[in-house]
C-alpha cells in the first residue's frame, strides 16, 4: 500500500521539490496551495501525513492545524509543521494545537523523509495496536 502525504505549501519550488523527493521513496503526494481551503483538502484526500506550512494564502498553518485537529477522525493523524518560523514561540503554538512535528526551512532532505517515515510508522503501529483484524 503507498502511502499518502498531503503537503499543504503555496511556494511552487518547495512543492516541486518536496513533490519528487517523496515520491522517490515510494510515496504519494498530493499538494495544495491555499491555506483557505486546505482543511477541505485533508477531507478529500484523507493522508496518512499531513505536511502544513504555516505561512499561507487566506488562512494560516496554524489556523488550519487547529481546525484539523477539531476533527475527531483526524486526532491520530501526523502532521508535520514545514516552516520558516523558527521562534521558541511559534514551536510552542504548533506543539499547544496538536503538531506532531515541527521542521525548520531550509531543511535536510534526509532528516525529511526520516521524520516522515517515521511518522507513517507510528501511526500505522497505532493504528494496529487500536484496531487489530
Amino acid at each position: 500500500m503507498q502511502k499518502r502525504l498531503l503537503l499543504v505549501e503555496d511556494e511552487p519550488n518547495i512543492t516541486q521539490a518536496i513533490g519528487y523527493l517523496l515520491a522517490r521513496e515510494g510515496w504519494n503526494v498530493d499538494t495544495h496551495p491555499d491555506g483557505g481551503s486546505a482543511y477541505n483538502a485533508v477531507l478529500a484526500k484523507k493522508p496518512d501525513v499531513l505536511v502544513l506550512d504555516v505561512m499561507l494564502p487566506n488562512k494560516t498553518g496554524f489556523e488550519v492545524l487547529a481546525e484539523v485537529r477539531k476533527n475527531a477522525d483526524f486526532k491520530d493523524l501526523p502532521i508535520l509543521m514545514l516552516t520558516a518560523l523558527g521562534q521558541k514561540k511559534d514551536r510552542e503554538k504548533a506543539e499547544g494545537l496538536g503538531a506532531t512535528e515541527y521542521m525548520i526551512k531550509p531543511f535536510s532532505n534526509a532528516v525529511l523523509i526520516s521524520t516522515l517515515e517515521q511518522l507513517y510508522i507510528e501511526t500505522r503501529q497505532h493504528s494496529l495496536l487500536n484496531h487489530p483484524s
